[in-house]
């Protein structure tokens, strides 16, 4: 099955598996969801993932989802930068999600990262989605 937009699709997999209380959730693999999932994991809003190899031999990753108090950690994920509108941003405009307490992800020149990392580093780029 063809994907238009597959980081918006580990996104919806993501939120769609912590609303049914999952602890894992599979997606196909690609270097730019796992740059995503890396600052995910280091933001502290997933518990981590694993890339794992099918009997055909394409790659999954494998999602572990975090809870706490029987809730998802992640109350809400959104995509910003669609395929049909790429979002871009400097670094004087790059986003503030819920006062500094959510995290926006970036694809920079430098890779890709959180909204204060890219402040740290002083470069723009494409929002890819926000995390709260």
């Amino acid at each position: 099955m063809n994907v238009t937009d597959p980081i918006g699709d580990m996104l919806t997999r993501i939120r769609n598996a912590q609303q049914r209380g999952k602890s894992k959730v599979v997606s196909p693999s690609s270097r730019l969801r796992e740059r995503v999932l890396e600052v995910l994991q280091s933001e502290g809003y997933i518990r981590g993932f694993a890339v794992t190899e099918q009997a055909n031999g394409q790659a999954e990753l494998e999602v572990e989802l975090k809870y706490f108090d029987g809730e998802p950690v992640i109350r809400e994920i959104k995509r910003v930068s669609k395929p049909g509108r790429r979002v871009y941003a400097s670094v004087s405009d790059l986003p503030t999600i819920y006062n500094g307490l959510g995290v926006a992800i970036m694809s920079t020149s430098k890779g890709v990262m959180s909204d204060s990392d890219a402040r740290e580093n002083n470069v723009g780029g494409e929002v890819i989605c926000t995390v709260f």
